[in-house]
């Protein structure tokens, strides 16, 4: 659409400036000597060609803003100088030029060249009011060449500005459907989280209630397993699958401290593929008898999908759980990397 209205606007004005040279190609046998007057057509023809000639840069270059200036300044010299002043200029087309400098003029100013543009039609103005007088000025059509640059200065400022307008609507729409996309993906995580709470939350509870709250030590620390399970599912997020909720909690029940830490590294992964690195995360985690685990995803950037590190406390965990971890023994480490989807098939 916005293709077919500029070649709408380009054709109106070729149009417009091939009347120009209609009414100076009438008028051909009143100027004293021709071929000034028609050297000064073909100039303006040549000028206004390349002027509409289609580009991919909507503001013209400065070589043609000049050029066009020059053209405005040899047509006038050219055809004025073959007139007589004191004849009946005004009264018959050999005047052709000031409405064809100012048509020349407003495609410049069109085209995001206004200095150039009134450069031209200010050099015409001067010189009419020097070689016929300023009464001329509006007999001859000056002051509507400059009316016209003015108007097109206007509103090429203008629409420039309705489309840095509509170029910031646009981004503040996108902006906006960005956001919107992220609180319904927040929306749904926290749904699917949810689910998942209430379906390792509620056997629990309902032991629970069925013991009117007098909780006995099996419980209780069934209790601190759910506790940990709802902390997986916030700080874990695609860190887990069934197979890994269930390695982790059977971690637990033989003594170990799991910590799951998901920062973003399998996000970029479809589902299958991060269910075969989490399948062989939960591989890892069945087999081991570590103290404490550590998984963590790797960097989005990293070859490294998980690492999983597991810690034995030298001193039956005393240490650690005053924070100084430094006779901790690393008996595993192992990274998975983002390949083994592609090496498993």
């Amino acid at each position: 659409m916005i293709t077919l209205r500029r070649y709408i606007i380009v054709s109106l004005a070729a149009i417009f400036s091939a009347y120009q040279l209609l009414l100076a190609a009438f008028s051909i046998d009143i100027p004293r000597d021709q071929l000034p007057y028609v050297i000064a057509m073909v100039l303006y023809a040549a000028a206004t060609t390349v002027s509409l000639w289609p580009s991919k840069e909507a503001r013209m270059p400065t070589w043609m803003a000049a050029a066009n200036f020059a053209v405005s300044v040899a047509v006038t010299l050219l055809v004025s100088s073959q007139l007589d002043v004191h004849g009946s200029i005004g009264s018959d087309y050999s005047t052709w030029y000031p409405a064809a400098i100012g048509t020349l003029m407003v495609i410049t100013s069109t085209r995001r060249r206004h200095l150039w543009a009134w450069l031209g039609v200010a050099f015409l103005a001067a010189h009419t009011a020097m070689w016929a007088g300023p009464g001329f000025l509006g007999t001859l059509g000056v002051i509507g060449s400059v009316v016209w640059v003015a108007v097109s200065h206007i509103l090429s400022w203008s629409l420039l500005r309705i489309g840095r307008d509509a170029q910031q609507f646009v981004e503040a729409e996108r902006e906006a459907a960005a956001w919107q996309a992220a609180q319904e993906a927040h929306l749904t995580e926290r749904q699917v989280r949810l689910r998942q709470t209430k379906k390792i939350a509620m056997p629990v509870l309902k032991r629970i209630v069925e013991s009117k709250g007098e909780l006995s030590e099996e419980l209780r620390q069934e209790c601190v397993y759910l506790e940990a399970a709802i902390r997986d599912e916030i700080r874990g997020r695609r860190l887990l699958n069934d197979r890994v909720r269930t390695e982790v909690m059977n971690a637990r029940h033989r003594g170990s401290i799991v910590t799951l830490l998901d920062e973003g590294g399998l996000d970029d992964l479809d589902p299958r593929e991060s269910d075969q690195i989490l399948n062989q995360l939960a591989d890892a985690l069945a087999g081991s008898d570590s103290d404490r685990l550590v998984a963590r995803t790797g960097e989005e950037d990293s070859d490294v999908a998980v690492t999983l590190v597991g810690l034995s406390f030298s001193d039956g965990g005393d240490a650690s759980a005053l924070g100084i971890d430094e006779d901790d023994q690393v008996d595993l480490w192992l990274e998975i990397p983002r390949a083994v989807a592609a090496r498993n098939e």
